[in-house]
């Protein structure tokens, strides 16, 4: 039974068949071939997937990320941190990457980040000298820290599978997504400083920092107003996702006067095209997932795991290997979907920690979005930059080797994962 919906699965994908019609259409030939089940359970189990009321956060925080996006709110925030640190050598990009860690606090999404930041910052660096494949790639990276900084999409759906706190999870993630961060900065300096980058000024007159700041402080409050009302207990992530588009609808339109009656509507209707996109996923993904557990197939891994070692730092390693390997093949919530109830109960038998493997997971998986031949972000800023993606994964190659020390990091010194939420939640 599993190696039939395994073969079928790849079969599917090898003739360009979308991932969540490859799912459900494995999941629907295994019930049908393999099985006594009725087929209608594929419905129940589709539907039952995505019947959760925390999964609406996901859809609302795709709507603020895109909301925020046509409201300005992305355009003050790289302004902001141009003033800061786009004196730098290599400027443009680190403010490139400062910029997505921001608004990576308010999206949670790795493809909305890469967007919204991509097509303000590719232009510009264009202007300046920078070459365009080390711009769309240094783009691409920034990008998938909206997976790793909280709010995260990705980690709201590995809370729900996993059933560990979304709260805890978030605060997790937060040591984690500076690290690469800064990682990813100081590889945007070296290269641009080795190649003469500089930077170029957004503005077109001399205007202070202090008149920045103030023409910014509205799209800066926004992380914190949404992460200080999860932390602070004021609402839930549910909530927060909520509060995040009516204070980007308030913004865009009474502050910054940037939301149209047209741009909101584009707002809208890309943000139902992306999440009818994920839910479909989820459901497929979900039915698929059921099938393995009813194979057991979590026991077999853990028995074949276990007899190869007991320590859970080789565990990890081979964790890592794979789910590296998985993200070059899979999108993250395909793979948070599919993995999870399967690696999930390997960890706990182990001992370690379902939150720091949490966020060991979501790096791998992030990853994975600049990687070919699936990598989201590869596709999103080649889109933008009409660049091959070729071309944009040959310049991350770099990149790739900083958020791999990073991930290797953040595996084998756990602290760095556990020690806010340990700190600040008892």
């Amino acid at each position: 039974m599993t190696a039939f919906l395994f073969i079928i699965f790849v079969v599917l994908l090898l003739f360009s068949v979308p991932i969540a019609v490859s799912l459900g259409g494995a999941s629907l030939l295994g019930i049908a071939f393999k099985t006594s089940i009725p087929t209608f359970i594929v419905a129940q189990r589709m539907v039952g997937g995505i019947n959760k009321f925390p999964i609406l956060a996901l859809v609302f925080f795709i709507l603020a990320g895109n909301v925020m996006t046509e409201g300005g709110v992305s355009r003050k925030l790289v302004q902001f941190a141009n003033a800061f640190v786009g004196k730098l050598a290599g400027g443009l990009a680190i403010v490139s990457t400062l910029a997505a860690m921001f608004f990576g606090a308010i999206s949670g999404s790795s493809a909305a980040t890469t967007a919204a930041i991509g097509s303000i910052m590719i232009p510009y660096m264009k202007e300046a000298g920078y070459k365009e494949d080390f711009s769309a790639a240094v783009i691409a990276c920034s990008g998938l820290l909206g997976l790793l900084i909280p709010p995260s999409g990705t980690m709201i759906l590995y809370a729900l599978i996993a059933d560990v706190s979304i709260l805890r999870l978030f605060i997790a993630g937060i040591v984690p997504g500076v690290l690469i961060g800064l990682s990813l900065m100081c590889v945007e300096y070296f290269i641009s400083k080795k190649r003469g980058y500089k930077a170029l000024d957004l503005e077109k007159e001399h205007v202070s920092k202090g008149k920045i700041f103030r023409d910014s402080i509205f799209a800066l409050l926004s992380p914190f107003i949404i992460l200080g009302g999860i932390y602070s207990g004021i609402f839930t992530p549910t909530e927060a996702a909520g509060v995040a588009v009516f204070y980007g609808l308030f913004v865009g339109v009474f502050i910054y006067r940037d939301m149209s009656l047209k741009k909101l509507f584009k707002a809208c209707y890309g943000s139902a095209l992306s999440a009818a996109v994920i839910m479909f996923l989820i459901s497929t993904a979900s039915i698929f997932a059921w099938l393995l557990a009813t194979q057991q197939i979590p026991q077999h891994l853990i028995r074949m795991v276990t007899s190869v070692s007991t320590n859970p730092k080789v565990i990890l390693l081979l964790i890592n290997i794979g789910l590296l390997v998985a993200g070059t093949f899979l999108d993250n919530v395909a793979a948070i979907t599919l993995l999870t109830p399967i690696l999930h109960p390997l960890v706990v038998s182990l001992g370690i920690d379902p939150v720091f493997f949490g966020v060991v997971m979501i790096t791998n998986l992030a990853i994975g979005q600049v990687t070919p031949p699936v990598g989201m972000n590869l596709f999103v800023v080649s889109n933008i930059s009409k660049i091959p993606i070729e071309r944009i994964a040959k310049e991350a190659l770099p990149f790739l080797a900083v958020l791999i020390f990073d991930l290797f990091l953040i595996t084998y010194i756990p602290g760095l994962i556990t020690f806010l939420p340990n700190l600040l939640l008892y």
